[in-house]
This record gives structure tokens, sequence and C-alpha cells, in this order.
């Protein structure tokens, strides 16, 4: 029986991690895309200037990308906890 009942949880929890994504995530991935390709067909062009702050930009893009990454993963495990803590007080 005790069994069925972590299985539960685990779906639960799995359920509420899924509603704490991070939506941006995938936006800033494209935005990091987007300025890496811009970044590149400027230098084929010949304009390394530009090229240069292009990839400045897409460093600075990638790094707020993992910085929503991390904050999603965050929050997911804040409210798994706090949803696997009220589930273990609500049982004893």
């Amino acid at each position: 029986m005790q069994v069925t009942a972590d299985s539960e949880v685990d779906e639960k929890l799995f359920d509420q991690r899924r509603r704490a994504q991070n939506p941006l995530v995938p936006a800033g991935a494209f935005v990091t895309a987007g300025v890496l390709a811009a970044g590149l067909m400027t230098f084929q062009h010949g304009d390394s200037h530009l090229g240069q702050k292009l990839m400045r930009a897409r460093v600075v893009a990638q790094g707020v990308t993992v910085a929503l990454m991390v904050q999603g993963v965050t929050v997911a495990l804040m409210v798994c906890t706090a949803y696997y803590c009220a589930q273990k007080s609500a049982n004893h």
C-alpha cells in the first residue's frame, strides 16, 4: 500500500514541476540562436567589428538563458519540496 501512495505523490510532484516550467527559456534560446546567426552572417560579409559586438551580445543572451534555466529549476524544486512537505505533514 505504501508503494502506491509513493507513486501517487511522485506523479503529483511531476505535475507540479511541469506547471513551474519557465516559458522564457525557449525564447532565450531563440534569441541566442538569432544573434549567433546574425553574427556569423556579418563575419561572412567581412564586418568583423559588428560581428564581434554580436558575439558579445550572444554571450550575454546565452548567460541570461542559463540564468533563466537555473531560476526555473530552483522554483520547480521549491514547489516540489513545499508540496512534498505539505503532503508528508498532512499524512502524519
